[in-house]
């Protein structure tokens, strides 16, 4: 123990390599950067249906825009016409919902919750295949004590843009 004080030094050497190997030998993850599927360089996105009946007409036009708009400026992949894409990304609306999110004491709702649940499937087109086929859910929220649908069309707003990212997120990275 008298040897360990009197070399503070190398106890702090001896501390950073044993960190340092630990965390080398440990941990095998890493985050990898965007990569597409092998052959996929090019994309189409048709028009997303909305098929869930919530009554929001232009809810498919707006994903749709939104969505390739991302995948534009994004640019892993080049957006193209169907006859010219490697890939495909084809979604539909399954479900919207508004639910309260905050009751006050009173027992009035002053925040709503939208959520938005799409299902995409991204397909190969050269090999006529789904890489992947998945439902994306995610969520807006709205204050509902003033401005009724206008708010709620923030909500919705914000919803569009957090599922389109994700969207966006899952093609180009491949994981």
């Amino acid at each position: 123990m008298v040897n360990l004080i009197k070399r503070p030094i190398s106890i702090l050497a001896l501390f950073a390599l044993v960190i340092s190997a630990g965390s080398f030998f440990s941990c095998n993850y890493s985050f990898r950067g965007a990569a597409p599927p092998e052959g996929i360089k090019t994309l189409f996105i048709p028009n997303i249906k909305d098929e869930s009946g919530f009554g929001l007409p232009n809810l498919g036009e707006e994903l749709t825009t939104l969505l390739k708009t991302k995948f534009i400026n994004d640019a892993t992949l080049e957006y193209t016409e169907k006859t010219q894409a490697d890939g495909m990304v084809e979604c539909y609306v399954k479900t919207v919902t508004d639910e309260a999110l905050v009751v006050s004491g009173n027992e009035q709702v002053s925040r709503r919750k939208v959520t938005i649940v799409v299902s995409v499937d991204f397909v190969n087109l050269k090999q006529q295949k789904s890489i992947w086929k998945k439902d994306f859910s995610n969520w807006g929220e709205y204050d509902s004590s003033t401005g009724g649908f206008s708010q709620r069309d923030e909500g919705v707003k914000s919803a569009e843009d957090k599922i389109t990212d994700d969207i966006l997120l899952d093609v180009i990275s491949n994981w």
